[in-house]
C-alpha cells in the first residue's frame, strides 16, 4: 500500500509522523554533538574562548581601526581576563553543554528540513511553490545571524562586560558558566531574530501581514528593534547600534517580500476571475 494522503491520515498517525520526524532532528542534533565533543581543544581554544583574546579577527580589526584614527579606546578585549571553574563537575557539564549548542546549530537545517516535510504535504501545489527554498534561506539567515552574533557582538559584549568594574576594589573573577552562557546567548538569539524576513514571509502568505501594515508601523518597529537590541547586547550604546542596522535592513527587506506576496496572489485571483469568465461565457 502507498503512503496515505494527509487527508486520510488520523489524529494518531499524525502524530506517529510526526515523532520520526523528531527524532530523525534529534539524531542529527546528536551526531553533530558527538563530533562536536569529541574536538573538545578546537570547539574551546578556537571558538567558545578565543573571542576574549586579542588575536580574534574581530579584536585586530578594531584595534587596527583605532591605530588608524588614533582612538585606543577601539583596541578592545587587548588584555584577556582569566575564565574560572567553581564547581567540580563544571567543566565536564559545560563540555556537554556546548557539545548540544553546537549540535543544535550544525543541525538547524536538517531540523527545518525535517519539519518542512512534515507541513509539506498539507500544502497545496501554488503554496509549496511559494516555499520552495523556504528550508535554504531560513538556514541561511540563521547561520548568518548566529556569524554575526558570534564575530561582532561577542567580542564587544565580552570587552565591556569583561572590564566594567564598579570600584578598584573589586576584582572580576569571570565563571565558566557566566562566561559560556553570555556568549552562547547572543549568538542563538542574533540567529532566531535574523529569520525576520521568514516570519514575515509566513504572517504575509495567512493574511495576518501586509506590505501597508508594515509601513505603517516602521516607526514603531524601530522602538521594537531597539527592545531586541537591548535584550541581545550589553548595555552599551555602540553594540546597540550594530544590532540594530542589520535588523532594520531585514526589516525593509521584509516589506519587500510581503508586497512581492500580496503582488503575486492578486495577480492568480485576477487569473482565477478571467479562467472563471471565460468559462460562464462558453
Amino acid at each position: 500500500m502507498g503512503k496515505k494522503l494527509p487527508n486520510e491520515m488520523s489524529f494518531l498517525e499524525h502524530l506517529e509522523e510526526l515523532r520520526w520526524h523528531l527524532v530523525r532532528s534529534m539524531l542529527a542534533v546528536m551526531v553533530f554533538a558527538i563530533l562536536a565533543f569529541l574536538f573538545k581543544d578546537f570547539i574551546f581554544t578556537k571558538v567558545i574562548l578565543y573571542p576574549k583574546t586579542p588575536d580574534f579577527i574581530t579584536n585586530r580589526l578594531f584595534c587596527s581601526l583605532g591605530e588608524l584614527v588614533h582612538i585606543d579606546k577601539l583596541c578592545i578585549n587587548s588584555n584577556p581576563f582569566q575564565v574560572i571553574n567553581t564547581q567540580m563537575a563544571g567543566q565536564f557539564m559545560t563540555h556537554i553543554m556546548i557539545s548540544m549548542i553546537v549540535g543544535i546549530i550544525a543541525a538547524f537545517p536538517y531540523i527545518f528540513y525535517e519539519f518542512w516535510l512534515f507541513f509539506k504535504p498539507a500544502l497545496y501545489q501554488n503554496e509549496k511553490q511559494y516555499a520552495r527554498g523556504a528550508v535554504f534561506f531560513s538556514s541561511v539567515l540563521f547561520l548568518s545571524g548566529v556569524l554575526f552574533g558570534y564575530y561582532l557582538i561577542v567580542p564587544l559584549s565580552v570587552n565591556f562586560l569583561g572590564s566594567y568594574s564598579v570600584s578598584k576594589e573589586v576584582v572580576s573573577m569571570i565563571n565558566l558558566r557566566s562566561y559560556i552562557s553570555t556568549i552562547s546567548s547572543i549568538s542563538l538569539a542574533s540567529g532566531l531574530v535574523f529569520e525576520l524576513p521568514v516570519m514575515v514571509f509566513f504572517l504575509t502568505k495567512v493574511g495576518l501581514v501586509t506590505p501597508e501594515f508594515l509601513k505603517k508601523y516602521r516607526r514603531h518597529s524601530v522602538v521594537v528593534i531597539l527592545t531586541l537590541a537591548a535584550i541581545i547586547t550589553p548595555p552599551d550604546i555602540f553594540s546597540q547600534v550594530m544590532v540594530c542596522i542589520p535588523l532594520m535592513f531585514l526589516y525593509e527587506v521584509s516589506i519587500v517580500i510581503s508586497r512581492r506576496i500580496i503582488t503575486k496572489q492578486e495577480a492568480e485571483m485576477d487569473q482565477d476571475e478571467n479562467e472563471n469568465t471565460e468559462v460562464e461565457k462558453v
